[in-house]
């Protein structure tokens, strides 16, 4: 019953999206015990959007077309924000910027509430509730062992890409490598803040 909800949550959960591209960031910039609140909030964010979406939430959100253009246009527009951040990535986020402000990594609160403006998280909890909700009742004991795979899953693959990052710290000491990655970042950032619009 629970294996292709697990195998979804597995291929939605890894693939390159907005959250897996910002823990990559994250993880190269501030370690990845600094990045955990961030994969707190992205998975926890998630799962009470699933929750939301099984409650019905999620369907009227897509109905209505106002409502999808403001995700759109929020979402988006951060994204773009952030890809101008990481123009300039600073990988010893211990230095102060140019501004004279240290870095500090996305916090718990914040992830939470981007899952909430980005629209791929909206199509892929609506997706997943109308395919997979399990057909057990009460629908609150089906609801939360729907979150409860998908939650442990997800949280797996988002570490997978925040641990990446950490990973490639000590790989990218010399500047030319660092301005590479960086670029890297910068253009899967951009792709992100496009494919919103597909």
């Amino acid at each position: 019953m629970f294996l292709p909800l697990a195998l979804f949550a597995f291929v939605a959960s890894i693939t390159p999206g907005p959250n897996n591209v910002m823990l990559t960031a994250s993880g190269l910039r501030f370690g990845f015990a600094r990045t955990i609140p961030h994969i707190l909030g992205v998975t926890l964010g998630f799962l009470t959007l699933l929750a939301l979406c099984a409650a019905g939430i999620g369907s009227l959100v897509l109905a209505l077309p106002s409502l999808q253009l403001a995700l759109k246009v929020v979402g988006s527009a951060y994204l773009l924000w952030l890809a101008a951040q990481l123009r300039t990535m600073r990988f010893d986020a211990s230095s102060p910027a140019a501004d004279g402000k240290v870095a500090k990594p996305m916090s718990f609160g914040g992830a939470w509430l981007f899952q909430f403006v980005n629209p791929k998280c909206w199509v892929m909890a609506v997706t997943s509730v109308s395919a997979f909700l399990p057909p057990i009742q009460p629908v609150v004991l089906a609801i939360t062992l729907f979150c409860l795979v998908f939650g442990v899953i997800n949280i797996c693959c988002v570490s997978v890409w925040a641990g990446t990052g950490a990973a490639l710290r000590e790989h990218l000491r010399k500047p030319a490598w660092q301005r590479a990655f960086a670029t890297v970042m910068v253009l899967a950032t951009v792709y992100s803040a496009a494919a919103i619009w597909r």
